[in-house]
């Protein structure tokens, strides 16, 4: 009698069993949970909002000073699997940024001692020689974050130049005032400076100077600057940069505003100008280095 209770309670049990089977079937139960799993770590990957066919990138790598390698459309859109370009300009999937990072190097641009690992934008990909002027105007939106940067001796952090508009002469100009490139001052350095953003532009020292004089480099000097009153730290911030005719106007989270409305800009509306985003490390001292992430980058015109 209990023998058969429990022949009876097998059967039934093998019955269900098979029905399920049929009905669903145990391989195809486990494919959807595969698959399922598979579609949560593509959900959990996200890439950086920025379109970089219109940038150029220069690296800390390349050899000796002013030999640093740069980067332009379209090689640059696959940074990702450039070996080259790898250590300096990288994806952080899970943050969804795109990584600058940059340490000190003999592998420098010209004219200054720090290395950098930054965008040059190019209006038409490949070529620096078409740029843009206050009166044609420009504007660029960036979503930021430091996300490491070494000491010094003292305990402050290093200096981290994170955005610019630099200067540039045409090649008239160049011509006229016998220089040998094309270079002008930057009209704009924005960093990154213990764990707060300041801004820094340029003035002209002789008001009256001609106009051929406006053109030397050592015409401009650097204003006292402006440190906006947020602390943004190690955190997310919103960093835009408009310029038009005489004047420039940068804020910091759409709360805080520094507005540049004066005889300096309209001077300075004899040069062509681009933007400049990333890491422009502004340190010499052994074994130090900082990454930034660029969360968003915009530039329009």
């Amino acid at each position: 009698m209990y023998l058969y209770k429990y022949i009876l309670i097998f059967a039934i049990q093998l019955v269900g069993a098979t029905a399920c089977s049929q009905e669903h079937g145990p391989m195809v139960v486990e494919e959807e949970v595969i698959l399922d799993q598979n579609q949560i770590d593509e959900d959990r990957i996200k890439l950086p909002d920025i379109d970089l066919s219109h940038w150029k990138v220069t690296i800390p790598e390349g050899s000796g000073k002013g030999g640093a390698i740069s980067v332009e459309p379209p090689e640059i859109l696959n940074y990702a699997t450039n070996p080259v370009l790898k250590p300096f300009m990288y994806n952080d999937s899970t943050a969804g940024a795109l990584v600058f990072h940059a340490y000190p190097s003999n592998a420098t641009t010209a004219n200054t001692k720090y290395s950098r690992s930054e965008l040059r934008e190019q209006m038409v990909p490949g070529d620096d020689n078409v740029n843009w002027t206050f009166a044609q105007g420009g504007k660029l939106k960036a979503r930021i974050a430091m996300e490491e940067v070494t000491k010094d001796s003292e305990g402050k952090y290093h200096r981290v130049i994170i955005l610019q508009i630099h200067g540039r002469l045409t090649n008239e100009q160049k011509e006229r005032i016998g220089q040998s490139d094309n270079n002008a001052p930057p009209i704009l350095k924005i960093y990154w400076q213990n764990g707060k953003i300041r801004v820094k532009t340029k003035v002209l020292k002789d008001l009256n100077a001609s106009a051929e004089d406006i053109l030397h480099e050592d015409a401009w000097d650097d204003d006292e600057g402006h440190t906006f009153d947020q602390e943004v730290g190690f955190k997310k911030f919103n960093i835009e940069v408009d310029v038009s005719d005489g004047k420039m106007i940068v804020s910091l989270n759409n709360t805080e505003f520094a507005v540049y409305d004066d005889i300096h800009m309209k001077k300075w509306g004899v040069f062509e100008n681009y933007f400049k985003a990333g890491n422009y490390f502004q340190s010499r001292d052994a074994g130090s280095h900082a990454s930034v992430k660029f969360y968003k980058l915009e530039v329009s015109h």
